[in-house]
């Protein structure tokens, strides 16, 4: 394993100087899993939640997130994001809700923070508009799944 990029030679935290890193294209990919009820799932997939359609506000709230990862992440970069899709996949015999975000950019560092990010703020919002019938949603395996570009190469989770 590699040294730390963010402590530097005195062991204290900086962020990266990427000033003469080429602009690449970079796409990361991430997911999230929301386990809850099987009635919270229905209502989610039926859009009786009272709050409000619960996908497209996290969608949103998701895609909100990732844009302001370096205002939350200490070193990150702010960066020229040049896309960010937010999908959800319901399933009924797990009870589950599976989040899965791709962030692009063209640019100097990579965009695996602002994937993650937004998978764990739409599954905290999913979790803020149905705590009130579902005390027991749980929140896990916020991982990352791929990506490509940069100079460490691509990755893909096994």
């Amino acid at each position: 394993m590699s040294a730390l990029t963010h402590i530097n030679h005195e062991g204290k935290a900086e962020m990266v100087d990427i000033t003469d890193k080429p602009h690449t294209s970079r796409e990361a990919v991430a997911t999230a899993k929301v386990f809850m009820n099987a009635n919270t799932l229905k209502l989610i997939k039926n859009n009786e939640i009272k709050k409000g359609d619960v996908l497209q506000v996290a969608r949103i709230a998701g895609i909100m997130a990732s844009k302001k990862t370096s205002e939350l992440i200490p070193l990150c970069h702010p960066i020229d994001i040049t896309s960010v899709k937010i999908d959800f996949q319901l399933d009924e015999k797990e009870s589950s809700l599976t989040i899965t975000s791709t962030v692009k950019t063209i640019g100097q560092t990579g965009v695996e923070m602002e994937a993650l990010l937004a998978v764990s703020i739409a599954a905290l919002t999913v979790y803020d508009m149905c705590k009130a019938v579902d005390k027991k949603i749980a929140i896990t395996d916020i991982i990352l799944l791929k990506k490509k570009g940069g100079k460490s190469g691509d990755f893909i989770r096994d």
